[in-house]
């Protein structure tokens, strides 16, 4: 159960500063955790849900890059009552500590120690604000408690193969929740003991005690060489003295999750990822579920009218087939068929939209084809085009054409026939 009272006094801090130059051009414009998802949800959206549904109810969110649409969302949605001490508060970078913005996400939480000097908590919770996934804090608070750690990080498994593309958290065979090395995408590592075919990495998610948290970023503030980063070199500087520990998330229970989506986690920070995580949306069975009233995600999805499928001109069915339809869209005389729809999304007759994510407000004119793209706020595509058909045409175009073969369009870009 998510812990409420008679514990310790806890503060959650909110990492959103992030620039998010892998997910360009999606944030040419916003900073990445603002960046939305999901059909009607922001990215950071997924973290503070997280945090609140663990009954961590005082939450401060630190921002830096184009926070402006970030701050708006979380100022507008994040509301909680103040009577009862409950608060979700949107810190800017202020050069509280010197001339320079934020230098790492360890200098964020230096710089910002005055959140944690006027709450007095006990347990700091560090979250990062680019995640999808669902997590119950509370449990990870609790192993936390009674190991006495320094530090506890948040561990997921994946394949052994997968080692060079996370943070990897090596354990004490002896005491295989106390963390032996921390080492950054090694090409090479040691599977864990009851596992040797996996690894944990690194989710980004920390626990620690208050003032061993200060303590740690004002002497990484002070350290020469120290990049500020909380994973780079905050971590490391508590496995030297066998101070960190690995809490797994295979032990993290969550109502009402379910055997498909139960220790589901993804890192969107690329533009693939980002794709592949709205086409785990798709399914019958979704590989990650939405639709888990026990911990739901929160936002605020406007006020927008009921979807809408309808005649087209000629008389042709609107439809949309294995796909996420959110308020406000009007589907006229086409056809979508794995695709998530964004509020406000309006395709028009014999279009036909195939495999893509379409943001708030885009309109597909007639006998236009989008298939395998992200096509992000406000653009319009005008009759008959194509857009990831001819990858050849995206590019001349001016649009962004992964490796993997997904086409992007840039938030209010122009689409030239």
């Amino acid at each position: 159960m998510p812990y409420r009272s008679g514990g310790p006094k806890v503060l959650a801090i909110v990492l959103a500063g992030g620039e998010g130059k892998r997910l360009m051009p999606l944030t040419a414009d916003r900073a990445k955790p603002a960046v939305p998802f999901g059909g009607q949800y922001r990215l950071i959206d997924f973290a503070l849900s997280n945090v609140v549904n663990s009954g961590c109810l005082k939450v401060v969110v630190l921002t830096q890059y184009k926070s402006h649409s970030l701050d708006r969302h979380v100022t507008k949605t994040w509301r909680m009552p103040t009577m009862l001490g409950h608060y979700v508060a949107p810190i800017p970078a202020q050069q509280r500590r010197g001339k320079s913005w934020y230098l790492g996400s360890a200098d964020a939480i230096f710089q910002s120690l005055n959140t944690i000097h006027d709450e007095r908590p006990d347990i700091v919770i560090v979250v990062g604000a680019d995640h999808v996934y669902r997590m119950d804090f509370s449990q990870m608070i609790q192993q936390h408690v009674e190991t006495g750690a320094g530090v506890t990080v948040a561990a997921i498994r994946q394949p052994i193969a997968m080692s060079d593309q996370f943070g990897v958290i090596e354990v004490d065979p002896a005491e295989p929740r106390r963390i032996a090395a921390f080492r950054e995408k090694p090409k090479e590592t040691s599977g864990l003991p009851d596992a040797p075919d996996e690894i944990f990495a690194s989710m980004g998610n920390y626990v620690f005690d208050a003032d061993v948290l200060e303590r740690a970023v004002t002497e990484d503030h002070h350290r020469e060489g120290s990049k500020h980063d909380m994973g780079g070199d905050i971590v490391p500087a508590f496995v030297a003295t066998g101070d960190a520990w690995a809490y797994d998330f295979k032990d993290n229970v969550v109502p009402g999750a379910t055997d498909r989506d139960r220790g589901y986690w993804r890192d969107v920070g690329t533009i693939d990822s980002y794709y592949e995580a709205h086409m785990d949306l798709t399914s019958i069975h979704p590989i990650f579920n939405l639709y888990n009233e026990a911990w739901p995600i929160f936002t605020d999805p406007g006020i927008h009218p009921p979807a809408k499928f309808v005649h087209g001109d000629t008389g042709g069915f609107g439809g949309a087939l294995n796909s996420m339809v959110s308020p406000g869209v009007v589907v006229s005389g086409s056809r979508v068929d794995n695709s998530v729809l964004s509020p406000r999304v309006f395709v028009r007759s014999y279009a036909t939209v195939n495999d893509s994510v379409l943001l708030d407000g885009v309109r597909v004119g007639r006998h236009a084809q989008v298939r395998r793209a992200i096509i992000d706020k406000n653009v319009v595509v005008p009759e008959g085009t194509t857009i990831g058909v001819d990858h050849e045409h995206d590019l001349a175009r001016g649009f962004v054409v992964t490796e993997s073969g997904i086409t992007v369009v840039g938030k209010e870009q122009e689409v030239r026939p």
